[in-house]
């Protein structure tokens, strides 16, 4: 997956001229951060710098996880057509960009974002986005007002919360949904489990599974496996220089929900895991709607349902 042509063109003209040298230093640290979770009270994009480094190195494994996120749930609710959008934790606007990509109806958008450094980048790259957009100062962590917007997101924000604080959040926002909210985290274990509490608070409180999960029963997967997805991502020149990189893609891995207002489509079952087999097979992880998880095994034999399984990628449904 690639970035759209405005915002690649947005991004290239932010980061011209900045030396490679202090990217890769900011880089290093923010990465660091990122992976061990740091909650110091500080903010990750503290700076000018830390803001270039993530424009450079985790803008488009981001856009890329949220990007297809939306493309999931897009899937099962044709009839979804945002004309607002809240997103808490906006960083440089990468939801933004994700949902205008996704949904041509989005006309407004508020962004709602602690650190002046990647708020004042935000701003700048919205310009080219299409989009009616409002810039506002709030900390996650913290109250702040929120109003109704058609589409609500929090991507990679539950990460620096407490679970007390992202679940009082997460609530929040779901009142603040017409009608989705969707919710993107690393796709690691902590990650997950993460988004389990969600998921767990959020159909207590009555909202619809609209994606990834088939059913709303209690999740089958067990530690230490743990649900989550991949999307490739195209790295550019700076993207590969800035990281030390020497090919040109990452696989992003993340995990996501989305909650609906009303019903979206029911589906059989979601493939959680890389297909697995050979000449005339194929075997397949599944989440199924019954609440199970099963490996299936598909031959020629089952015929539609193997040409469907050989197509099937890991996050597809089947």
């Amino acid at each position: 997956m690639e970035l759209p042509a405005a915002l690649r063109a947005a991004v290239d003209r932010a980061l011209e001229g900045v030396p490679l040298g202090e990217l890769q230093r900011a880089a290093d640290t923010l990465s660091s951060r990122y992976r061990a979770e740091v909650r110091d009270g500080r903010l990750h994009l503290s700076d000018e710098m830390f803001a270039n480094a993530y424009l450079a190195t985790r803008l488009p494994a981001t856009f890329a996880a949220v990007r297809a996120s939306f493309e999931s749930v897009a899937e099962l609710m044709p009839g979804f057509a945002p004309q607002s959008l809240l997103d808490v934790g906006a960083g440089p606007g990468t939801a933004l960009w994700a949902a205008a990509d996704c949904w041509q109806t989005l006309g407004s958008a508020t962004m709602l974002e602690a650190s002046p450094s990647i708020r004042k980048v935000g701003s700048e790259l919205a310009v080219h986005s299409g989009v009616d957009v409002e810039w506002r100062a709030a900390d996650a962590a913290k109250s702040f007002e929120v109003q109704k917007a058609d589409l609500v997101t929090l991507a990679y924000v539950l990460d620096e919360l407490s679970p007390a604080e992202g679940l009082s959040l997460v609530e929040r926002l779901w009142a603040a949904a017409s009608g989705l909210l969707v919710i993107v985290e690393p796709g690691t274990p902590a990650g997950w489990r993460r988004i389990l509490g969600a998921r767990a608070r959020l159909i207590e409180v009555g909202a619809h599974l609209a994606a990834p999960c088939p059913h709303s029963q209690a999740c089958p997967v067990a530690e230490p496996d743990w649900c989550h997805f991949s999307r490739r991502v195209a790295r550019s020149r700076l993207h590969r220089l800035t990281k030390r990189a020497e090919v040109p893609w990452e696989d992003e891995k993340y995990i996501y929900l989305a909650v609906s207002r009303t019903p979206a489509t029911n589906f059989a079952a979601r493939v959680l895991a890389p297909a697995r087999g050979g000449s005339g097979k194929i075997q397949l992880k599944l989440c199924q709607g019954d609440g199970s998880v099963e490996e299936k095994l598909l031959t020629k034999r089952d015929g539609g349902l193997f040409k469907a399984a050989r197509r099937a990628d890991w996050g597809d449904i089947l």
